[in-house]
């Protein structure tokens, strides 16, 4: 006899578990849940004996894992739509950042943001992805690009984690950009990101990992190197924004320190793609940022294919390259842009993205033992998760086995 506290019936299941049906498909499913995991799921005329507390019918609607936001800049100051408008004027990127726009308006605007006032923005931002059955969210630093303004950054990233009805993971993000008051110094910002911010950061137990920008325009890869040998020494693991611009090598360097994941990916070469599949790389896929910055290369999806590289989709919710707040948009991006099968890319915001986080143990497929964190959506066939743009289709989630 199970001793359950809720029993979800009569709705169908797309678990997300590789093999077998399309999606993990089970028609007229039914799912037990205690403690906040899930202890049975299947096919409701299986149902084990079982006692539960509660029961929830969901009218035949269709279940998934919650989706797993794994890259996002949620916590920023400031927003640049006036830099949008400038843009779409003819002016450049770079012009923007000569006049003093860019990453370093969103630093001045963050370092002069109070705690509070960060999280009253990023929970705003936030509604978006819970609206879009988002049930975990990466959230990294990387825009205060001071001590305590990347201290401040990630504790506001832990309180939306205890607060607002997600699980946050946390990275930090010290090689991003090089602060102005260091660009006459730039060995000197390097060393105060690597040998004091991100020891600080994590002995304060506010980083789950490492990450770092590497572009001939942000950080090299002897920089990068350095920043990922600490944070092994610190027992942390690694992420890379990597090869988004030009075949920087960085998908190989991921590959190297043995990353969760390199993303952004859009120049990565076939020695790269092999080098990820052989490593267990994730290729975080982000076509909101392929799609604001008019993009032409897209991520090379046939050689991840062939490499056996996992591909995740994320939001990259950002003020500048990606101010997206919706993960079902991103899921359409990535099918109409990479041409990802809408499996595929469903598998990228679930199975695979909480895989890109170190969490494969805990979310993103419907599972004994998993933590019970499920979105609920009136549709009629898992595919419409990719085909709709905008259309309201989230019915309730729950985080560890709670409506919320």
């Amino acid at each position: 006899m199970i001793q359950a506290d809720k029993l979800i019936t009569d709705c169908r299941l797309a678990t997300m578990v590789e093999g077998g049906e399309p999606y993990g498909a089970i028609e007229d499913g039914a799912i037990l849940i205690a403690d906040g995991r899930i202890v049975w799921a299947g096919a409701r005329a299986d149902l084990p004996p079982h006692e539960a507390i509660e029961a929830d019918r969901l009218d035949g609607r269709w279940v998934t894992p919650g989706l797993v936001d794994c890259h996002t800049h949620l916590v920023f100051g400031g927003d640049r739509s006036g830099e949008f408008e400038q843009r779409l004027q003819g002016v450049t990127y770079e012009e923007i950042a000569r006049a003093g726009g860019g990453i370093v308006s969103t630093m001045a605007a963050t370092r002069t943001a109070s705690e509070d006032d960060l999280y009253a923005s990023a929970i705003a931002r936030l509604a978006g992805l819970k609206a879009t059955g988002v049930t975990t969210v990466e959230i990294k630093s990387g825009y205060g690009l001071d001590r305590d303004s990347e201290l401040k950054m990630l504790r506001v990233a832990r309180r939306i984690g205890r607060e607002a009805g997600v699980r946050v993971r946390t990275s930090y993000l010290g090689l991003h950009a090089v602060p102005p008051e260091h660009r006459a110094e730039r060995g000197a910002y390097v060393d105060l990101a690597i040998d004091d911010i991100l020891p600080a950061a994590a002995s304060d137990g506010l980083v789950d990992a490492v990450d770092a920008y590497c572009e001939p325009i942000a950080f090299s890869g002897d920089e990068v190197s350095r920043l990922f040998e600490r944070a092994e020494a610190l027992g942390l693991p690694v992420k890379l924004h990597a090869d988004q611009l030009s075949d920087g090598g960085g998908a190989a360097l991921a590959a190297k320190y043995g990353a969760l994941s390199a993303d952004h990916v859009e120049h990565t070469t076939e020695a790269g793609a092999r080098a990820m599949g052989e490593a267990g790389v994730v290729a975080v896929l982000l076509p909101g940022a392929f799609l604001m910055l008019r993009e032409t290369t897209p991520p090379p999806i046939a050689m991840f294919r062939k490499h056996g590289v996992a591909m995740a989709v994320a939001t990259d919710c950002n003020p500048g390259t990606s101010p997206v707040a919706s993960m079902t948009a991103a899921l359409n991006l990535a099918c109409v842009q990479f041409r990802l099968t809408p499996e595929e890319a469903l598998a990228g915001a679930t199975r695979i993205a909480a895989k890109a986080l170190g969490l494969q143990d805990e979310v993103g497929t419907i599972e004994v033992g998993k933590v019970a964190d499920l979105a609920v959506w009136d549709i009629q066939r898992p595919a419409e998760l990719c085909y709709w743009l905008g259309k309201p289709l989230l019915a309730r989630r729950y985080v560890g086995g709670r409506a919320a």
